[in-house]
């Protein structure tokens, strides 16, 4: 077996260290030791225990769960297209595809996890039963970690697990270029695109900032389970790094973590909202209406 790139190894050591998994010395920190508790991707553990500050763990481990089988979740009979696509849409919910998944899950447990449901909702059983399984698993391993599992106080207010899951996947954030039709991720300045299967596809105004799951490459890069940030979250994100000096500005914070990944020009941009966006006219998004 081939050792992995060094380039590769470098990569994961930025990505643990602007976790706050690791120290200056590449020593594993309290935080990294907790992370390494959850057999998940690191960004992913960081969400689940920045999920306890904001009080929204129970939702962070439903969403969390239902990503993993977010691909194979929905099913579209070919004689049944438009009835499943309504199906779809009327589990969709302000804030991304994240809270669209959270709103399948509730629905379902509301009927004690029927099968009879999946089948009238054009979903897939056996995902949702993988992923409920995944949620068992998660929330036995935040008691070995000590953490409580509490609910979302106010579950009109999105922003909390907004927040929790920002923390953990502030890498995966890209912002709307002057074209309007598509996206420059913050990591590697590369172009992409809003997958036609996710709620915020084609939204008016377009959304100016977005946290994506994954990318999927085909004829082009597509963003896939999308959430709607808004840019002062990336620096709550990294503001936990205990080495950083709090006093650091927005721009410094994120050069000093991940110096290979982003540009102090562009941050400052996003961060104080002088970058010049697409006229666009029709519905407000849900973000920029909160």
């Amino acid at each position: 077996m081939d050792p992995p790139p060094g380039e590769t190894l470098m990569r994961a050591l930025e990505l643990l260290y602007a976790l706050g998994a690791l120290n200056d010395r590449g020593e594993l920190t309290k935080l990294g030791r907790r992370m390494a508790e959850f057999p998940v991707d690191p960004m992913l553990s960081k969400a689940i225990i920045s999920s306890e500050k904001y009080e929204c763990t129970d939702e962070v481990l439903t969403i969390i769960a239902m990503l993993s089988e977010s691909g194979s979740l929905f099913y579209r009979p070919k004689d049944k297209k438009l009835h499943a696509d309504q199906a779809r849409q009327n589990f969709v919910r302000a804030g991304g595809d994240h809270f669209t998944l959270l709103n399948v899950w509730e629905q379902w447990a509301e009927t004690n996890y029927s099968q009879q449901f999946c089948y009238e909702q054009f979903l897939q059983f056996k995902s949702l039963s993988r992923a409920r399984d995944i949620r068992d698993q998660l929330a036995g391993l935040c008691e070995r970690v000590e953490i409580v599992i509490q609910s979302n106080p106010n579950s009109n207010d999105i922003t909390p697990v907004q927040k929790a899951i920002t923390a953990g996947y502030f890498y995966n954030t890209a912002q709307l270029q002057k074209s309007g039709d598509s996206y420059r991720t913050l990591k590697t300045s590369h172009t992409v695109y809003i997958h036609p299967s996710s709620s915020v596809f084609q939204a008016q105004p377009p959304v100016k900032a977005v946290l994506y799951y994954e990318l999927v490459m085909t004829s082009k890069s597509y963003m896939r389970q999308l959430m709607e940030i808004k840019p002062a979250w990336l620096m709550e994100g990294l503001s936990l790094r205990p080495i950083v000096p709090i006093s650091c500005t927005y721009a410094t914070l994120f050069g000093t973590v991940a110096p290979h990944y982003f540009k102090e020009a562009d941050l400052e941009q996003l961060a104080t909202g002088d970058k010049k966006m697409p006229k666009a006219v029709g519905a407000v998004s849900s973000t920029q209406r909160s």
